[in-house]
């Protein structure tokens, strides 16, 4: 378990960059992140392409923070080499049987599972299963860190929110504010400029016709220090004579 993780998302399927079918993977794991008070930090919607995949991986791996969920890929398909370059990209060595899928999928398929599906039990080396409440077909972990699920949000989905529960439950409740200005964010930059770097802050420029909106989002774990400097933006605002509604 990472003490302040940093998530990340891989998406895995060309069906989805070319409108075949849409992605509901981001919206639900950004929603139960929040929920939780944890940060997504970012997404990767990735084609079918191995070498495309095992670069993605790789980046995500330099973060000593990071925590993945990845999603797709993991079936007995031609087109599933989720594990397969998951080995590679995280361990360096090809998959092994991994003696506990083997036996979840026999003791479901029977002689069924060969020659294709007996396939998804060879993990990368030291994989450890994530549980599939509804077909009992596996995801898998490594490091505790990194997590790999099934591209059916049916499946992946509660099992993700199984990881969380058990492994990040909860963070410091994170506290924000947000308000609507009447004018252009270039006329808020020498405002933004003086906010302490480590506040969280985003600024959304929008146009009514003629009319520039800047819309404001101010957000931190210490609810009084987010109120001090909420204080000090608005006594700014005033000055420069701008107009600005809470929202």
């Amino acid at each position: 378990m990472i003490e302040n993780p940093r998530f990340y998302s891989v998406i895995i399927g060309t069906e989805l960059l070319n409108g075949r079918r849409e992605d509901s993977h981001f919206a639900f794991l950004s929603g139960t992140l929040n929920r939780r008070g944890w940060e997504h930090v970012a997404n990767f919607v990735v084609k079918d392409d191995v070498v495309l995949l095992e670069n993605v991986y790789k980046m995500v791996q330099q973060d000593p923070e990071a925590v993945m969920f990845s999603f797709g890929g993991i079936g007995s398909t031609p087109d599933d080499f989720t594990r397969e370059v998951a080995a590679k990209a995280f361990t360096g060595v090809r998959p092994v049987r991994h003696k506990e899928a083997e036996k979840i999928i026999l003791d479901r398929l029977g002689e069924r599972a060969y020659p294709h599906p007996i396939r998804m039990a060879d993990l990368p080396k030291g994989a450890e299963l994530i549980d599939n409440p509804i077909n009992r077909m596996p995801g898998f972990q490594l490091e505790g860190r990194f997590f790999f699920v099934p591209g059916f949000p049916q499946m992946a989905h509660p099992m993700i929110d199984e990881v969380l529960d058990r492994l990040y439950p909860r963070n410091r409740p994170i506290y924000s504010y947000n308000f609507i200005v009447e004018g252009s964010e270039a006329m808020l930059i020498d405002i933004m400029n003086q906010l302490p770097e480590d506040l969280e802050l985003s600024c959304l420029p929008a146009y009514e016709g003629e009319k520039k909106t800047a819309e404001i989002y101010l957000a931190d774990s210490d609810a009084k220090r987010l109120e001090k400097w909420c204080t000090f933006f608005k006594e700014e605002l005033h000055k420069i004579h701008l107009k600005f509604q809470e929202i």
